[in-house]
């Protein structure tokens, strides 16, 4: 089994976080399936205090984002890095308007997609 991939902790402060066993009580699925999301790509996690946490912007009430895992994917292909794309999903951008993250939240994952495929290095 290959370790969960966790990137640095380049999230704000004040952002709502949650710890893995909170993911997986959310997303009604055992902690060992949110491990597998986060190695498939499906999530990102990174450590806060030892701890590993998601941002809580990244699911519903009871699932992932619609488009999230999509985007994570196109960014990854495109070489980012599991910070950057943190950064990249959480840096406002005038043109959505908002955050990519926001943008996806609000069922805009099409325009979020184009910026990402775009966005490439």
């Amino acid at each position: 089994m290959s370790a969960i991939p966790v990137a640095a902790d380049v999230l704000s402060p004040d952002l709502e976080v949650l710890p893995l066993p909170d993911v997986a009580e959310r997303l009604d699925v055992p902690i060992t399936r949110v491990h597998q999301m986060l190695r498939d790509g499906q999530l990102l996690a990174c450590r806060r205090q030892g701890i590993l946490i998601v941002p809580a912007l990244f699911l519903t009430d009871d699932a992932i984002v619609k488009g999230l895992s999509g985007t994570i994917t196109v960014l990854k292909d495109s070489g980012y890095r599991e910070d950057e794309i943190l950064t990249w999903l959480f840096t406002a951008d005038d043109t959505l308007p908002g955050t990519p993250i926001e943008a996806l939240r609000g069922d805009r994952g099409r325009e979020v997609k184009r910026r990402a495929q775009a966005s490439a290095f």
